[in-house]
């Protein structure tokens, strides 16, 4: 399936750089950066800069991972570079994701393709976290904070300098699951001009654990051991390009990118199918004016999406009873277009208030349909289980939001700096008419004319508040505070997913649980309160520092699952009848439902500089994230809560040389989901080693993953579906975690020329 030759260039073309750069001596061209104010000063919230982010993309090909020494942040798992970033409990669709000022939208009823997996970790350059609390002018349609991804700004030549001529080129290898890939970039701009690309490429085989891996008991206890280390579906193939083009005239700023994924595979550990083909299409255009007390900013972008799902290597076909055709496979289409527009104007009224205006407008069109397996019916046969007809899952899907926003920074003083905002959106959704695989079936038949009759036409009015402050009474210490009411209307799978075939349930699942899910087209969008504060204390030159942030938000209609029932026709054959609503130890068909929900905790981050000597400079860094989750009405804990865990690092610096020893501990997951028969998985602790040495032109990083090889077990990783007959609900067994990689080298070399 893989092969090694790309690698093989990947390595020639770094060496070869490498030689070139030693070649040329000392001799440099030094680089011109656009520079952009931030967007508001208000809140801090969490930053992984350009000195961050070249220390982890040797290890990982995922950019949501680069976000891990974020406080508040954890990740549900996903194929290797789809993990979905987690803000204090809330994730996915709840989050809004800017990669380069796009909403992007994940296009699959398992969301095999969400917005931060359409940019390889070589490209970020920046990344600015708001965690519970981020400014209207930030984005909408969002209750748990925003996530917002910028690569590199585009760079000129300095006036009387001649051409730019710039490039970089790197590859990594990593022991676990035969993993390589690499990046090249490069930049030709004049004055005026620039032009650069970048293009990026990684694969791996599946990881393996650090042991055979066991399936648990209600209790959480280890039962049977499985004969395997080798965690299945988790091997992949990526790749990135992306061209832009860019002019600039006095205070004027205009900038045009392509963008383009192909992704031949990646299988998904946690869900009953796996992606083996996605193709992204993008166009994005920019522009920013500067004027006299005021700055202008206009995006547009067009995105189109081509993506394919059916069984991996590791999966295999159910084929029901003796009298069922046998399908000899099970293909799923999507197909997206997003279009976006955004305006933004920033005036500075006085030195003191910064008045910021704008709107917004996207445009979703989502097709997602299953050709009839097989597509042609034995002689004899008038109907099958999955023929004669393409089930429709999500026909005509149409999302739109026009939103409105204002919003005031007021620098009052010294001590006191203040942030409100205001923002009006509409969103409409709707669908089409469907039909499953056939008429005869009752699953399809009746869920198909009770979904048809049904109101689909929604329209939510949605609206947002944003109130913080800042004091700063003294130059060691300052504290945040604030309170947010923010709004998400449903998405398009939790409003339209139809039927209450069992087998067309559980490939309806973006969360990785295992068990299968419903929509209902009258859900209420979730409005969420959220007070948050963050108390930071700091030492001269910050040679020590201490944040810490408490949390608490209360969703109203928070969008939850219930277990799916059936009535009169509807009951007993579909949604697994009556027995659904009581099994336990085993995977069940679920609809999603408003019900109000809290979420609170709190975050602790600090570091502290050891020592300075002949030996390099020590120190020391971590954090502390705690969280619960509970349903208010059932009193069920919520799906997917990190329990608390620690990360904390001894630092070292000596000459060109960054190193450090990191230990990770994950308390064990005693408080799970019971209506989604969440599995509790045992505490754990891993240690990490890193190090890397960075010359004028060439970067080197090396490190080991897990260092002792631990056997453990994801909290938020979700239901092991990596093997056996997914077509079914139960046919792979309850109760397996999936595990986490075991030991991992790895190896990065980057060099600029």
């Amino acid at each position: 399936m893989l092969q090694r030759k790309p690698m093989a260039a990947l390595l020639a073309l770094a060496f070869s750089g490498l030689a070139q750069a030693q070649q040329a001596g000392s001799t440099t061209l030094d680089e011109v950066l656009v520079q952009e104010r931030p967007l508001s000063s208000l809140p801090r919230g969490g930053v992984v800069d350009q000195n961050q982010l070249a220390g982890m993309r040797a290890a990982t090909s995922d950019t949501a991972s680069l976000l891990r020494d974020v406080p508040g942040v954890s990740l549900y798992g996903a194929g290797a570079v789809s993990s979905l970033p987690v803000l204090r409990g809330l994730a996915d669709d709840r989050l809004r994701i800017k990669v380069d000022g796009m909403d992007l939208v994940a296009s699959c009823p398992n969301h095999m393709n969400p917005p931060l997996s359409y940019v390889d970790p070589s490209e970020v350059e920046r990344i600015q976290v708001y965690a519970g609390i981020a400014p209207v002018s930030v984005g909408g349609d969002s209750i748990g904070g925003a996530i917002v991804v910028e690569t590199a700004k585009p760079e000129f030549a300095q006036p009387g300098a001649g051409l730019l001529t710039k490039g970089e080129v790197g590859a990594f290898y990593r022991s676990n699951g035969d993993g390589y890939g690499g990046h090249v970039s490069a930049t030709v701009a004049s004055e005026n001009f620039s032009l650069s690309y970048t293009g990026s490429t990684a694969q791996a085989d599946n990881y393996k654990a650090g042991g055979k891996f066991k399936e648990f008991t209600a209790t959480g206890r280890p039962g049977h051991e499985l004969a395997r280390d080798e965690v299945g579906s988790t091997a992949y193939e990526t790749r990135n390009h992306t061209l832009g083009l860019a002019m600039r005239g006095g205070n004027h700023l205009f900038e045009v990118k392509l963008g383009y994924q192909d992704l031949p595979y990646q299988l998904y550990p946690n869900q009953r199918m796996d992606m083996l083909d996605n193709q992204e299409k993008r166009l994005s255009l920019r522009y920013e004016g500067k004027f006299d007390g005021w700055r202008l900013e206009a995006r547009a972008f067009h995105e189109k999406v081509d993506h394919f799902m059916d069984f991996g290597a590791d999966k295999q076909y159910y084929y029901g009873s003796t009298a069922t055709i046998l399908a000899p496979g099970m293909p799923m289409y999507t197909k997206s277009k997003t279009s976006g527009l955004s305006l933004l104007a920033e005036v500075d009224l006085n030195s003191a208030h910064t008045l910021r205006l704008g709107g917004d407008y996207l445009r979703y069109r989502l097709d997602d349909w299953w050709p009839a397996s097989p597509s042609e019916l034995p002689p004899g046969y008038t109907s099958g289980g999955m023929a004669p007809w393409t089930f429709e899952n999500i026909k005509d899907g149409q999302r739109d939001r026009l939103g409105l926003f204002g919003e005031l920074e007021s620098r009052w003083n010294p001590a006191w700096t203040t942030l409100a905002g205001l923002r009006l959106e509409r969103v409409h959704t709707d669908a089409g008419k469907v039909h499953g695989y056939n008429d005869v079936m009752a699953g399809y038949a009746v869920s198909a004319a009770a979904f048809n009759a049904s109101d689909r036409d929604q329209t939510d009015h949605n609206l947002d508040l944003t109130a913080l402050a800042r004091y700063t009474p003294d130059a060691g210490s300052s504290i945040e505070f604030g309170y947010a009411m923010k709004t998400r209307s449903p998405n398009l799978y939790e409003r339209y997913s139809w039927s209450r075939n069992s087998m067309a349930l559980i490939m309806n699942n973006f969360v990785g649980d295992g068990n299968g899910y419903l929509g209902d087209p009258d859900l209420k969008p979730e409005k969420a309160h959220t007070l948050s504060a963050a108390f930071d204390w700091h030492g001269p030159e910050r040679q020590w520092e201490f944040r810490l942030s408490p949390h608490y938000t209360y969703v109203q209609d928070y969008i939850d699952a219930v277990r799916c029932q059936g009535s009169g026709t509807m009951m007993n054959a579909l949604c697994s009848g009556a027995a659904n609503n009581t099994a336990t130890e085993k995977f069940v068909q679920l609809q999603y439902a408003n019900q109000d929900a809290r979420l609170y905790g709190v975050d602790i981050s600090g570091s502290l500089s050891l020592a300075r000597n002949d030996w390099g400079s020590w120190g020391l860094k971590g954090m502390v994230n705690y969280l619960r989750g509970k349903n208010r009405e059932t009193g069920d804990d919520l799906y997917n809560i990190m329990p608390l865990n620690a990360r904390v690092s001894l630092t070292h610096q000596l000459g060109g040389w960054n190193n450090a020893l990191e230990v990770v501990g994950v308390k064990g997951k005693e408080r799970v989901s019971d209506v989604r028969q969440e599995i509790r998985t045992p505490g754990y602790g891993l240690v990490n080693l890193r190090a890397s040495h960075a010359w004028k032109q060439v970067r080197l990083d090396l490190g080991v993953e897990n260092l002792f090889d631990k056997l453990y077990y994801l909290p938020t990783g979700g239901a092991y579906a990596g093997q056996g007959m997914t077509m079914s609900t139960n046919g792979i067994p309850w109760g397996i975690v999936v595990p986490g990689a075991g030991r991992s080298l790895y190896a990065g070399l980057t060099i600029k020329f």
